[in-house]
């Protein structure tokens, strides 16, 4: 399989939207040595051991597990509950969206491709009380993903949905409508199943959860949902072929990851807006959301500096958001860059047969066809942003299949991993997320943060002064 994704950034360089705002050959030129270095880096550290998330195409041996367990269990479960947040859910989700019917869970069994999907990632009591009520519990399969057990909210949802499947149907059989999606050895989940029973598949040892979606935290709800995972995996080791040679010209996540970065740090860019022009790609921008706020927001240097780092993403949908935001996005502050995702040859086709007679204004409308409409929509954007001097680029695809899924996932994670190094950040662990975990383990009781429970509840002497009731 060849890579398919086209790359049209003319709209984001000084060419079209003048110096001011966009980013120049020069500057590409310039920033090309450092990433030629790190390019080399990456490969070597991949050599050695790290970097684990660049195999993760080639692990054809987990796919064939995970076929033959799914397979082993077809027509067995009408319901499939994935407990899981962040990266242990988003790319499933996102990948799901893309390639699965999009009302799936309303079509009959039979056309549904596998058990309806519901997923549990915020603790919210009203929808986890509501998503344990509508399945059928005793032909329920559970998959909780963490990698430690750590993760409060995964943890927290798994033992309310595993309370209400041992009184539903005891403690014995629910063990075996359980799978854990956890670290191969240690951590707390690691040991509850090991003590009960549970199937296991592995989060892979080394690897971000937030570039865990090629491996089984993403690839077995997608097979559950009858998604081609070969093909994903497939695009996936396309897109890494693309992606080895070192030319920031010529390699399409170094070269956007040099356009985001430099328009941020030298075009005061802040912001980084993705808007695919297909409902089926929205979850990417999910996904992709966090992978690049996570990995690039860090408030150190490698080097021990304070830089505050990052750019802030933003998820859109066209044309939904031609409608919201795009009015800001043209005459407000001049401060994003925007990946426009555009789609050559939508896989289906709906066309406006006829107008009402005697409203000329329609007839531009007969024969009109939706995805061309959305496609023409893409274009005007394009156009409209480049007008008022707002850098953009576009990202098309052929079609939306498994293989380009696979291709986005392995872009934005290469992309995402060359910024931190022209960030000069850390692209890997999410420091700033620790303080506000340690906070709730220490809010809700947990043995061993006392000190810091205590230190929460101190209220400032002029709380009241501050507080509107």
């Amino acid at each position: 399989m060849q890579s398919r994704l086209v790359i049209d950034y003319r709209n984001a360089t000084d060419v079209a939207v003048g110096t001011e705002h966009g980013v120049s050959l020069a500057m590409l030129n310039a920033v090309a040595p450092k990433v030629a270095a790190e390019h080399g880096r990456i490969l070597a550290e991949r050599a050695a051991g790290d970097q684990r998330w660049m195999n993760l195409p080639d692990d054809h041996a987990l796919v064939e597990a995970i076929l033959a367990f799914v397979d082993s269990v077809k027509g067995r479960y009408s319901d499939y509950v994935l407990i899981g947040i962040g990266g242990s859910s988003l790319g499933a989700i996102a990948t799901i969206m893309a390639l699965a019917h999009p009302y799936r869970n309303l079509l009959p069994a039979g056309k549904r491709g596998g058990p309806r999907l519901f997923v549990l990632d915020n603790p919210d009591p009203e929808k986890v009380k509501a998503t344990l009520e509508l399945c059928d519990l005793p032909n329920t399969l559970v998959n909780v993903i963490t990698k430690s057990g750590q993760t409060a909210e995964t943890m927290a949802n798994f033992l309310v949905a595993k309370q209400t499947l041992e009184a539903a149907v005891g403690k014995e059989r629910a063990s075996k409508q359980i799978v854990a999606t956890t670290d191969p050895k240690d951590g707390l989940l690691r040991q509850l199943a090991d003590a009960e029973g549970y199937t296991t598949f592995p989060v892979p040892p080394g690897v971000d959860g937030r570039q865990t979606v090629l491996s089984a935290v993403g690839l077995l709800p997608a097979a559950f949902c009858g998604i081609d995972i070969r093909g994903m995996l497939d695009g996936a080791a396309a897109m890494r072929e693309r992606c080895m040679t070192p030319e920031v010209l010529e390699n399409p996540a170094y070269l956007l990851a040099a356009i985001s970065v430099l328009a941020d740090q030298q075009r005061g860019k802040r912001m980084l807006v993705t808007m695919p022009y297909a409902d089926a790609l929205f979850g990417i921008t999910d996904w992709f959301r966090q992978l690049w706020a996570e990995s690039l927001g860090k408030r150190l240097s490698l080097d021990g500096k304070e830089v505050f780092a990052g750019q802030t993403p933003i998820k859109a949908l066209g044309a939904i958001d031609q409608h919201s935001q795009i009015q800001l996005y043209t005459e407000g502050p001049n401060d994003k860059l925007i990946s426009l995702i555009a789609v050559d040859q939508y896989r289906d086709t709906v066309t406006v047969e006829s107008v009402p007679a005697g409203i000329p204004d329609l007839d531009y409308l007969k024969g009109a066809e939706l995805g061309q409409l959305l496609d023409r929509e893409c274009l005007a954007t394009a156009w409209a942003l480049t007008q008022a001097k707002r850098p953009n680029f576009t990202i098309t695809v052929p079609t939306i299949d498994a293989g380009i899924i696979g291709e986005f996932f392995y872009l934005y994670q290469l992309q995402t991993v060359m910024g931190g190094a022209l960030y000069n950040v850390m692209p890997f662990g999410q420091p700033g997320v620790e303080a506000g975990k340690n906070a709730t383990y220490a809010l809700m009781g947990r043995s061993g943060y006392e000190k810091l429970k205590a230190e929460l509840s101190v209220v400032p002497a002029d709380a009241e002064r501050f507080r509107l009731s």
